[in-house]
């Protein structure tokens, strides 16, 4: 079974304003971050706007994608959807395009409870013929996991990692223990939230679940490594010169600062899906001027 740990880059997936998929820029996005080295490609998630796309332009990503990298880098893919039947589908459709894992997170209208999130994740792991890592991302979705609920899913048939929300570093050393005495031994719990995760990395994290790696792989696969390594010192030394970054993403929503530079960095012109607007120009100005301050651009 696929193992999860390292770097996993999350970028978005540039589409016209009809929701069409741009074949030729998804592929400029993607080849970059395989000829890095990372360790995956988090394809569809929630930086790449899975929910705003059809069932055809999902498949058709996946498709691109493993066309460009499938085989130099594990994909996984966002297959979640509001009804259980759909995500089903769409994990049955990821898999047959080439994916390597599905990233499930429990996506809803009506608020569910531990039980329906439970069942939700038995029958896509169980029919959807794809390896799930829990997708814990409540500033979208608006359900939270306890560490009880991830230990509960982690054990489930297909169900081989979890993605979390980084704590607050402070907290990092605390937050990462509680889950990982949660789940089996050998199941990788990564992080999300690109400006906390250094901290949940060196506490004992697997894996970075990251949206700037999508952009500057190499500069993210560098923090990376060195805590791998065992020096914490130097992680923290590189994610300090990030701040300016972890600044804007905190200030703009890292989805709608990864639509600007990726304009900024003539990977591709899309932007966000409506009813989300691109940002203000001066906004990209500043966006422009920092990466290029940080030497990133």
């Amino acid at each position: 079974m696929l193992s999860l740990s390292g770097l996993s880059a999350f970028p978005i997936t540039p589409s016209d304003a009809e929701g069409r998929v741009d074949a030729a820029a998804l592929r400029r996005l993607l080849e970059p971050l395989a000829a890095a080295g990372i360790d995956s490609i988090g394809l569809l998630g929630s930086t790449g706007t899975y929910a705003y796309l059809s069932r055809d332009e999902r498949r058709r990503s996946v498709e691109i994608a493993a066309e460009t990298v499938g085989g130099r880098v594990p994909i996984l893919v966002g297959v979640g959807a509001l009804r259980t039947d759909a995500a089903i589908r769409l994990a049955q459709d990821a898999r047959a395009a080439g994916a390597d894992a599905g990233l499930l997170a429990p996506v809803s209208y009506t608020p569910l409870t531990d039980e329906e999130v439970v069942r939700h994740f038995e029958a896509v792991a169980g029919e959807g013929g794809l390896p799930l890592v829990i997708y814990d991302n409540p500033a979208t979705t608006h359900f939270r996991f306890s560490p009880a609920l991830i230990g509960r899913i982690a054990r489930l048939p297909g169900v081989l990692a979890a993605k979390c929300p980084a704590p607050e570093p402070a907290a990092a050393g605390v937050g990462v223990a509680a889950l990982r005495e949660a789940v089996p031994a050998a199941f990788p719990v990564g992080f999300s939230g690109d400006w906390n995760v250094t901290e949940a990395l060196i506490a004992g994290g697997a894996a970075w679940f990251s949206v700037a790696a999508g952009l500057f792989p190499r500069t993210c696969l560098a923090i990376v490594r060195a805590v791998q390594s065992g020096d914490a010192a130097r992680a923290r030394a590189l994610d300090a010169e990030l701040a300016p970054l972890w600044a804007l993403f905190k200030a703009h929503s890292s989805l709608r600062v990864a639509y600007a530079l990726a304009d900024h960095l003539g990977l591709c012109r899309a932007e966000p899906p409506r009813p989300i607007l691109p940002l203000a120009p001066e906004i990209r100005a500043e966006i422009g001027a920092t990466v290029r301050a940080m030497s990133l651009a």
